[in-house]
């Protein structure tokens, strides 16, 4: 569609025009667009906006790239229509050359989806494993959004878990569990893979939808293998408390997995990315908005070249607090048999990052055994082989 309508317009255009693309684009669909465009000289420019209905009427966040020339010709227009931080700050900033405005976009829906999927865990054990009704659900996450945890979308769960049916019932018990997809998480999570970057809790929340979407299966298993999950017995507030931390924990390491994709994009695509100017622009009117972005462009700030989120000081002190807690909420969705891939996947992630040693020895010895993919050893240089199968000989193949 977008190339048709360019195609379209391009008769009407002279050279020195600025064309903007502002709808989810794939970057190399832009990166693509932009070479072609220059070819006529005109200014194309990938933007990046989120914000929804909310947006569209009282401001958005605004993420262009593309053609820089084009930059000085509409920054004032843009940044008067986007959003404003509380300190005035227009949430509307130049990202950098090529498919970079997209991209960002693009990882800016990754982090949604994740931050969702972390939510509606939360919620399900609260509601399916604690037992506590809707009401008490909407005034915690009302409770929540005062506190460490305050964002758009836990203020939206507060809200959504009031609304009732005219008989009652809670509107959320009544919407169907298929949750739908338009690709950009996808995008994401297919983007991280090819640039080796582990983004386990954000490809969970992708899959996570996927599994939803296979309703008639589900309700086959259901009632085949489906059994009545554990009751809970225990302290009630204790259990909220590690709940919370949980989702905070988890929260923390979404954004430090979107960071460290934008970090690794930015370095393979020599886009010079601004990681904190990058959390600044999420602050208001996009769907991600949350007190602790100016917590990671402050990061950012005093370190520029910060590899992960968890090494700054903030981040890494309130994951470490959060740990207890996040560790009975995955052991308690175990028990109670409430599914939480996020919190899970996040809480994996956290300890293989931490751990300076892990089983991938065995992985490459199993590579090598089947495949004589080779190796390195821990105790000196050069690459390897083991002759498994015979005398277990190990060679060094570079003599």
């Amino acid at each position: 569609m977008v190339d048709q309508v360019i195609e379209q317009l391009l008769p009407h255009l002279q050279p020195g025009d600025v064309l903007i693309d502002g709808g989810n684009s794939f970057y190399r669909d832009t990166e693509r667009r932009l070479a072609e465009l220059a070819a006529h000289d005109i200014r194309y420019v990938g933007m990046g906006i989120s914000g929804g209905e909310e947006g569209a009427r009282h401001g958005p966040s605004i993420m262009p790239g593309g053609d820089a020339e084009a930059w000085p010709l509409i920054r004032d227009i843009f940044r008067a229509i986007a959003a404003r931080a509380e300190d005035g700050e227009p949430c509307c900033r130049w990202v950098g050359s090529g498919g970079a405005g997209h991209y960002v976009k693009m990882v800016h829906n990754g982090i949604e989806y994740g931050d969702m999927q972390l939510i509606a865990e939360a919620w399900d054990l609260l509601y399916r494993g604690l037992g506590l009704d809707t009401e008490r659900l909407a005034a915690l996450f009302a409770e929540w959004n005062q506190g460490r945890l305050s964002s758009y979308l836990v203020e939206i769960t507060a809200e959504i878990l009031h609304v009732r049916d005219p008989d009652g019932t809670p509107r959320v018990l009544r919407i169907l569990d298929d949750a739908g997809q338009k690709g950009t998480g996808r995008w994401t999570v297919t983007e991280a893979l090819e640039l080796g970057v582990p983004l386990t809790l954000i490809a969970e929340a992708v899959f996570a939808r996927a599994l939803s979407a296979r309703k008639a299966e589900r309700k086959r298993a259901a009632a085949l293998h489906g059994a009545a999950p554990a009751s809970f017995e225990g302290d009630i507030e204790a259990a909220i408390a590690a709940i919370g931390d949980a989702l905070y924990a988890a929260k923390i390491v979404s954004y430090a997995q979107g960071f460290m994709q934008l970090r690794d994009a930015s370095e393979n695509h020599s886009w010079n990315l601004a990681f904190g100017d990058i959390a600044l622009l999420w602050r208001a009117g996009c769907i991600i908005r949350s007190r602790f972005l100016n917590d990671i462009a402050a990061a950012f700030a005093h370190t520029p070249d910060l590899p992960n989120l968890l090494f700054d000081d903030f981040f890494g002190r309130a994951v470490q607090e959060a740990v207890p807690g996040w560790r009975e909420t995955v052991r308690l969705g175990v028990q109670l048999g409430i599914p939480l891939p996020a919190l899970s996947a996040a809480l994996a992630f956290y300890d293989g990052w931490r751990s300076e040693n892990l089983p991938a020895n065995l992985l490459q010895a199993q590579r090598d055994y089947f495949g004589a993919h080779s190796y390195r050893r821990l105790d000196r240089e050069g690459v390897f082989h083991t002759h498994w199968t015979t005398d277990a000989r190990e060679e060094c193949l570079d003599e």
